[in-house]
């Protein structure tokens, strides 16, 4: 009996053995599955040199990096930040120590502390950032750092999730994510705020902030140095903030905003139908707050939203001396007599340090003691926005005491003088700016040494040496000889040329489309694709010429994408007439459009308004010219920009749609190109944000939105009164729901319109804005319905517009069918009256 007992308790043994084994097996996975979690921080586990963690799912990952667009520079700075995951470009979304920045990642440490903060330990072992909460009542082995999916950092009881000691959501660097707060503690008084980097390899803070209104009033600012205000969305009315209707009707977007005793703060989500990655930035370039959607199929950021529109409304965004015009690429520039102060900075997006003096003052003691020695001067500046913080001299009463005044004070720098007074500028001066209007524009009168004036003393004294030693016979000879040699046979081509071009596509030398427009002296405006500046050729022919830029297609390729587009003939398409490609230099000639574009006839000539008929000519002709490139070229052609600017307009006002194909010379680049253009933001359809496959239908949804323009005669978004901003196709589908679409006639016509055309374009407008690329009609049954051969329906509010109609909506919104049928329900057929 004794060895069946010893059996027994040694099989005993075995299993208490092997249940111990098991026990401390499991305990050791739970222990390092705790301490190589991939999103957790514990006590444990620390982050150096290329170490990283990733929320749950895969979507934020926190470690170190360097930013993009270091590479290059003689940054090799190295910061703890946020960036996505599954985005092939590095694109940070929050920086811990953006002031302080490691050069050796793999000797620095970031770890929680013995008092339980997360701190960043460089490689002198010195903490440069900390989470510095002061609270933490557990001990430092329970607390955790977790990344989450929707980007937010938090340091927080391991056992307990809910209880929260410190998170990045609300100390957020330039960007606004989903899901995060951005606004201000009526307690402590302080607030969420964005701030922008400094330069584009440098996150430090910049001199640009975003916040809510720190008075307590319920709106948002932007800040130039935490003092001057530049921008401001308007109050927040219980619906919309009154300078940003637009950022409550977007239907990607649902915001919450909250007001109570405590706090107010907005906060926004992202509809996850449309699958979409984005963000609200503070640029720190420009100064703008931008929201931008990640294109997958591009593999890059597209900006589809923006505040300030005008860059130049941004205070001090050139720098000092610097100029800004909203009509020039790059928008920021130096004055005359100055220069960058520092290229690089400049190069990187910080203009704070704005530009310096090329030659120094006469006054400042330089070369006083010279016999040759020169008074300084002023170089006149017309039509500009005269800078900020003048010093107003109200005994002067001439502009000659003015000057004599100014230029007896070695630190004045510019002097103005108009029906006001005197004013003098004292150092440096901020906000200088080309007014587009001459009627808003004033005179400033720049103060330069006397060697970089046009008409200066010694400028005479060096002509007339050169006169004396007789380089004025030589030139003349050598032009002499340069005429008979190159000019007279160079003449001949260009009559040639000049007379072919009537019936064929020509090509250019960059040497004749040169002359031809006078060094491209005459410019008749500008955008994405390039500029645009007026020629002539032999024959008194008038011509465009538009400057490409951003192109990838060699030099095979690019001469048979012209030639397929010179082939192209329409009565309601530019013809183009000639091309050059010569290296680097890609030109495009055009037939010359005397009465502009479409957007100058509608929102800049008030003094000979288009009649409605004109309009509606202009409407029908647009979409028989988009007919033809849809449906009847052998190679179909979307256009992607269809919008006022880009219809021009003859002698006669007979509309021509220019600019097609440029989308497929551009190529890979043409969706930053088309975001950069002014104004055509509020042009694009959806598929351009959601990426989804593009179609014609993108041009569809653009005339539509540019048909609502026609009829109004104003952008789609303007200023009603001074605390009223309206959407106008929101106005119009109300409006044509209920049947009164003569309110929605541009009032300089007054109400002589054709009721029932008015009518068609406003239902036509309607359905060619539809979310969905397959409820929008063709080109061609738009140019159907324009003419009266087709009847149409009442169109549904899209979904955007959803909400912000009357009642009716609730009987209209369902899904609908452009052409007409006899079973119209109510609303419709009360709009049909």
């Amino acid at each position: 009996m004794g060895v069946p007992m010893a059996s027994s308790c040694s099989r005993a043994t075995s299993l208490l053995l092997l249940l111990l084994l098991f026990s401390f097996s499991f305990s050791l996975s739970l222990l390092f599955s705790s301490a190589t979690s991939t999103d957790i921080i514990s006590a444990q586990h620390s982050l150096s040199g290329n170490q990283t963690i990733t929320s749950r799912g895969g979507t934020f990952v926190l470690g170190f990096f360097t930013p993009p667009g270091s590479a290059g520079t003689t940054s090799f700075n190295y910061y703890i930040g946020i960036w996505y995951d599954k985005i092939s470009v590095v694109t940070p979304v929050w920086v811990a120590n953006r002031a302080n920045p490691v050069t050796d990642p793999t000797a620095s440490e970031l770890k929680i502390s013995a008092d339980g903060n997360l701190v960043l330990i460089n490689q002198f072992k010195s903490v440069i950032w900390s989470t510095n909460v002061t609270t933490i009542s557990s001990s430092n082995s329970t607390v955790v750092v977790v990344i989450l999916d929707n980007g937010n950092l938090q340091l927080r009881d391991g056992s307990n999730s809910s209880l929260v000691f410190w998170q990045s959501f609300d100390h957020p660097t330039d960007t606004w994510l989903p899901g995060a707060k951005l606004g201000f503690n009526k307690i402590t008084k302080r607030s969420q705020h964005l701030s922008s980097w400094k330069n584009k390899v440098d996150p430090s803070p910049g001199i640009f902030t975003f916040e809510m209104d720190p008075t307590g009033l319920l709106q948002y600012l932007i800040l130039w140095n935490m003092s001057r205000i530049c921008w401001a969305s308007g109050l927040w009315d219980g619906h919309e903030f009154s300078s940003v209707p637009e950022a409550t009707s977007n239907y990607m977007y649902h915001m919450q905003v909250v007001n109570d005793t405590d706090e107010m703060y907005v906060t926004y989500t992202v509809d996850e139908t449309n699958y979409l990655t984005s963000r609200l930035v503070l640029d720190y370039d420009s100064g703008e707050i931008q929201e931008l959607v990640w294109m997958e199929n591009l593999k890059s950021w597209m900006l589809i939203w923006a505040q300030p529109k005008s860059k130049c409304s941004v205070y001090g965004v050139c720098g000092p001396f610097g100029s800004c015009s909203d009509f020039r690429s790059p928008f920021c520039y130096c004055v005359k007599g100055f220069r960058i102060k520092s290229q690089r900075d400049w190069d990187l997006g910080d203009r704070s340090q704005g530009c310096e003096r090329m030659t120094a003052l006469q006054c400042s003691g330089l070369n006083n003691n010279s016999a040759d020695s020169e008074k300084d001067g002023f170089f006149e500046m017309t039509n500009v926005r005269l800078p900020d913080n003048p010093f107003k001299l109200t005994m002067l009463r001439s502009s000659q005491d003015c000057e004599l005044v100014c230029l007896n004070n070695c630190s004045c720098n510019a002097y103005s003088f108009n029906s006001s007074g005197c004013f003098v500028w004292q150092g440096e001066f901020l906000n200088l700016q080309e007014e587009p209007n001459e009627s808003d524009g004033g005179t400033l009168y720049l103060r330069l040494a006397a060697s970089e004036l046009p008409s200066s003393e010694s400028s005479k004294k060096r002509v007339a040496i050169w006169v004396i030693v007789g380089v004025v016979p030589c030139i003349i000879v050598c032009l002499f000889v340069v005429c008979i040699l190159i000019l007279k046979p160079g003449r001949r081509r260009m009559v040639q040329k000049s007379e072919a071009v009537q019936s064929s596509l020509v090509s250019f030398t960059y040497n004749e489309l040169r002359i031809a427009t006078k060094n491209f002296s005459d410019k008749l405006g500008g955008g994405g694709f390039g500029s645009v500046f007026k020629g002539s050729l032999p024959g008194s022919i008038d011509i465009a010429v538009k400057k490409l830029e951003g192109l990838y297609q060699g030099e095979k390729q690019f001469r048979a994408e012209v030639s397929t587009l010179g082939a192209i003939q329409h009565i309601n398409l530019i013809r183009l007439m000639g091309f050059c490609s010569q290296g680097t230099k890609k030109l495009l000639v055009y037939e010359f459009m005397s009465s502009g574009s479409l957007a100058t006839q509608l929102f800049h000539n008030n003094s000979n308004v288009l009649d409605w008929n004109t309009r509606y000519q202009i409407a029908i002709r647009t979409s028989r010219g988009l007919a033809y490139l849809h449906e009847q070229c052998r190679d179909n052609i979307i256009h992607c920009d269809i919008k006022p600017e880009n219809i021009l307009l003859d002698d006669a006002l007979m509309p021509k749609v220019a600019d097609f194909g440029l989308a497929k010379l551009v190529g890979r680049n043409f969706s930053k190109v088309l975001t950069t253009i002014l104004g055509s933001r509020g042009y694009l359809a959806p598929e351009w944000i959601q990426g989804t496959p593009i179609t014609a239908k993108v041009d569809v949804y653009s005339y539509g939105m540019m048909l609502f323009e026609i009829i109004s005669g104003k952008r789609n978004s303007v200023c009603a009164t001074e605390s009223c901003f309206e959407f106008f196709p929101i106005v119009a589908t109300s409006k044509l729901i209920n049947g009164d679409v003569e309110g929605l006639l541009d009032h300089r016509l007054e109400r002589k319109a054709d009721l029932g055309e008015l009518e068609v374009a406003c239902k036509v407008a309607g359905w060619c804005i539809q979310d969905y690329e397959s409820s929008r009609p063709t080109m061609s049954q738009i140019v159907q319905a324009l003419e009266g051969n087709l009847d149409i329906n009442v169109p549904p509010i899209p979904k955007f517009l959803q909400g912000l109609s009357d009642s009716c909506a609730n009987n209209i919104n369902s899904p609908g069918n452009f052409f007409s049928n006899q079973n119209s329900n109510g609303c419709a057929s009360s709009a049909s009256h």
